[in-house]
């Protein structure tokens, strides 16, 4: 498995490591996804962890020891200047060169559109391992720029890469000028950051883990995984899906909705609508539950189909023939 996050190029590869500090310019939504696809080759516990991987991850943070798999604060550095100049490099927690991207909205849209591609890129940004700026005015061409060198990339269809037909676009390098970077200094510290409304894995595991437990935790993931992608274009997106598993273990209704909130999953007004359109469908109620001390929680308690839903992609199948 190779070591270093490497984009494709007409004539071989390009690591990432030969940029010091690395910044991409106005990328497509095409070398956007190759980044991510970069990343998720040398670190696919990190980008799209199974479940073994994310019940790693929990143990190797409640052990005390080096967590690799992102959500610790990064660190910008200093650069003395009166010119305008953009943050100094940011350390990356795991280990993996942390790239600032400069991109438009449409480009990043573009990429998030699907539920797990946007979740991918989501545990670059939740890892400090990715920096995502948008508002970047349209280039001429695509810029990968380090602080001593940059360089133009060109994008090209994969039938003219003759030893390149698995993949579908590759990229010619073309420069090498020192200054590029700078050149986009001003931009970048203009630049807002980009705060993805889909959660990682790792954030959705953890947060239901915490809230409810494992075994919700792991349900949540395999119903996610469950196809189609759970996008919002979905009759049942990845909101229902983790309600409906946490319904469906009976959890207690204000404790799945903060899991669900934790997750990123969605706000609470957005659960009570999904818990409203699963009760009148018939394939859920609530029981009463006292407390020590306040009032009564409410418990789920599946009806119908989502009753007899053994396992998450029965509970994503009871829930879409209740909603279509």
């Amino acid at each position: 498995m190779p070591t270093d996050p490497a984009l494709p190029l007409v004539d071989g590869s390009m690591s990432l490591r030969e940029f010091d500090d690395p910044l991409l310019v106005d990328p497509t939504p095409a070398l956007l996804t190759a980044v991510v696809e970069a990343y998720r080759t040398v670190a696919p516990g990190l980008v799209d962890p199974d479940l073994a991987a994310l019940r790693a991850a929990i143990v190797g943070s409640a052990d005390g020891g080096a967590d690799t798999a992102g959500g610790a604060d990064t660190v910008d550095g200093d650069e003395n200047s009166d010119r305008a100049t953009d943050p100094g490099p940011v350390a990356s927690p795991s280990g993996l060169p942390t790239l600032t991207v400069l991109a438009s909205d449409d480009a990043v849209d573009a990429v998030t559109a699907r539920f797990h591609a946007a979740s991918r890129l989501a545990a670059l940004t939740e890892a400090g391992v990715c920096r995502l700026l948008t508002g970047v005015e349209p280039q001429p061409n695509t810029v990968l720029a380090g602080r001593s060198t940059g360089c133009v990339l060109v994008e090209r269809e994969c039938e003219e890469c003759e030893e390149r037909e698995d993949d579908d676009r590759a990229w010619v390098r073309l420069g090498a000028e020192p200054s590029l970077r700078q050149r986009y200094a001003r931009s970048v510290t203009e630049a807002d950051e980009r705060r993805l409304r889909t959660p990682s894995r790792r954030r959705v595991y953890g947060a239901f883990r915490e809230r409810c437990d494992e075994a919700v935790a792991a349900d949540v993931i395999r119903a996610l995984d469950d196809g189609p992608d759970p996008s919002g274009d979905d009759a049942v997106d990845s909101r229902v899906r983790a309600y409906a598993v946490g319904a469906r273990r009976g959890a207690l209704d204000h404790t799945l909705r903060r899991a669900c909130e934790d997750a990123g999953l969605g706000s609470r007004a957005t659960f009570t609508r999904i818990k409203r359109d699963l009760r009148d469908r018939g394939l859920l109620a609530t029981e009463s539950v006292p407390q020590p001390v306040g009032r009564p929680r409410e418990r789920l308690v599946a009806r119908g189909a989502l009753a007899t839903a053994e396992g998450p992609k029965a509970v994503v199948a009871a829930v879409r023939d209740g909603r279509e």
